[in-house]
């Protein structure tokens, strides 16, 4: 383990951050202020952690219906992120957005999307543009197993190897796509081999170990920026909750749910820390604090949030 002290408690803190934003969105959801739907992103903290933690300033990502992990890793800013979420005029998209399509392109997020799949077009445009330009920077573009059933990934990897476009592909894989299970819904146990399809790399990871997700993301970067081209990488990981809030999740197995629970990616790191003696247990209770006074923070900042204004219905709107 070759990272600073200073690097792996910050990815511990990002990680904790993103699991008690889903925790307070998960509350105040429950409770009817915050509308639409929900997907959390509770179990998958490390994937999102790892691949942001291994991008330069100027990279770009895209992200998913369930995207609020992807944009706390990114630097999104929490307050903003959950005045959207309670529909409120301060939210990154004055309230009109919601949880899914939340953007920051200050930070290279170009946005959340609630539609599967069609955030793998985007990355591929935004590589071909990076490219154009010849400035080195690249896209981490987040997407689910489900999307890689439909035929936006294929078109997007497809045209990515051919132009060599400077695109990380990351599935995070948490092997069910709503209710059906990667098992149900094709004939490969892996995701990545798909790769060979198309001439480049496939690599197959542990999506609930942080380090494994940054250390691979981090050579990826190298790759791509350095002309190599695109790289598939499947981190295989877990969704603590259902699809979205309300789902009754009655179609997983209730020990394959026990199995993962146990692998656990804030628990698994937050034991290696103090293991290795980087951190106290004391260090790790002071971050845990502080994350949760930010998250607290941002909730009270929604709720004391106005509401869009009626007349403000037809701005931001281009046609």
């Amino acid at each position: 383990m070759n990272e600073s002290k200073e690097m792996l408690l910050a990815m511990y803190g990002t990680m904790y951050r993103i699991r008690k934003f889903e925790e307070a969105t998960e509350k105040w959801y429950a409770a009817g202020l915050i509308p639409g739907f929900v997907h959390l992103y509770i179990g998958e903290e490390a994937v999102a952690t790892g691949v942001c933690s291994a991008l330069g300033k100027d990279d770009y990502i895209t992200s998913t219906h369930r995207g609020h992990g992807h944009l706390i890793a990114r630097g999104g800013d929490v307050k903003l992120m959950m005045a959207e979420l309670f529909a409120k005029k301060t939210g990154y998209c004055k309230g009109k957005g919601g949880s899914m399509h939340i953007c920051d392109l200050s930070l290279g997020i170009i946005g959340s999307n609630g539609i599967v799949g069609a955030g793998l077009p985007i990355a591929t445009g935004v590589g071909f543009a990076s490219k154009m330009r010849g400035n080195g920077q690249v896209c981490a573009c987040f997407f689910g197993d489900g999307a890689s059933n439909r035929g936006t990934f294929h078109e997007s990897i497809n045209m990515a190897s051919i132009l060599k476009l400077p695109v990380i592909f990351v599935c995070e894989n948490n092997l069910y796509g709503i209710s059906g299970c990667v098992r149900e819904t094709m004939n490969i146990s892996d995701i990545s081999i798909r790769a060979t399809s198309y001439g480049i790399p496939g690599i197959k990871i542990d999506g609930n170990d942080v380090l494994a997700v940054y250390h691979t993301t981090r050579a990826a970067v190298e790759h791509a920026r350095s002309g190599g081209g695109p790289i598939l990488i499947e981190a295989k990981t877990w969704r603590q909750c259902g699809h979205w809030q309300g789902d009754p999740d009655n179609y997983r197995n209730p020990a394959e749910c026990k199995a993962w629970l146990e692998k656990d990616p804030i628990e698994r790191f937050e034991d290696i820390i103090i293991k290795k003696g980087i951190a106290s247990k004391s260090e790790i209770k002071n971050i845990q604090d502080k994350e949760i006074e930010a998250i607290n923070s941002a909730v009270e900042f929604a709720k004391q949030s106005p509401k869009p204004d009626p007349e403000d219905l037809y701005t931001d709107v281009f046609a």
